[in-house]
């Protein structure tokens, strides 16, 4: 079974996740740790339960997803992963970051960029890579079916879904992404969103509102 620990870090209140299976080998998901604190926070985590990070992912880079990339890197030897447009993504946000008054690092580039049907193995757990542009243009979310878990990013939320109304994002393609990669999905998957509480496949198809497509394009 999955252990799924989630810290919310930074002033976007993003949420950083660490997956870990019965191996204690586990992985970090966007990692916005920004300041001592937070990283602290991060690694006592990983220290309880006596962890080992073996990769370091991000579903998309988006200023407030990364800031944690270069302390991770430092820390465990690890380098980012994540689909090749987002390296362009990045670069662009820190032109922008002094805007919002938040600085962060520079995230280390990757040696592998991550695509559509990719699977991601650590300990004995794979995660499918399914391709969600959308709310950014290289959004990625990983899927585990035996343990029914999506962490989604910022393209589904409880209730809501990513904007669409950033530089490189476009509304008639997210809501593909999630009609046709996360709606397929059982209803009792659980979604790991990368802002707000977790929720599931099931509720958002009876709830969310924004998957009536007139709230994208009415």
């Amino acid at each position: 079974m999955l252990r799924v620990f989630r810290h919310t870090f930074n002033p976007f209140q993003e949420n950083t996740y660490v997956v870990a299976d019965a191996t204690n080998e586990c992985i970090i998901v966007d990692a916005g740790c920004n300041n001592d604190r937070e990283r602290r926070a991060l690694q006592q985590t990983i220290e309880a339960h006596g962890l080992k990070p073996v990769k370091l992912l991000n579903t998309h880079c988006h200023i407030d997803h990364f800031p944690g990339n270069k302390f991770v890197c430092d820390t465990y030897g690890l380098l980012p992963e994540f689909h090749e447009v987002e390296l362009e993504v990045m670069y662009r946000a820190l032109d922008y970051r002094e805007i919002f008054g938040f600085d962060c690092e520079p995230s280390p580039e990757p040696k592998v960029f991550l695509k559509e049907g990719d699977i991601v193995s650590f300990g004995e757990t794979k995660l499918q890579v399914l391709f969600t542009p959308g709310h950014s243009p290289g959004s990625i979310s990983f899927y585990n079916a035996e343990n029914s878990v999506l962490l989604s990013g910022d393209v589904l939320f409880q209730g809501s879904v990513g904007r669409y109304d950033l530089p490189g994002a476009d509304g008639e393609t997210l809501f593909r992404s999630i009609t046709e990669k996360l709606m397929i999905l059982p209803d009792n998957t659980k979604v790991c969103s990368g802002h707000g509480p977790e929720t599931t496949i099931g509720q958002e198809r009876k709830t969310n509102p924004f998957l009536n497509r007139g709230f994208f394009f009415g």
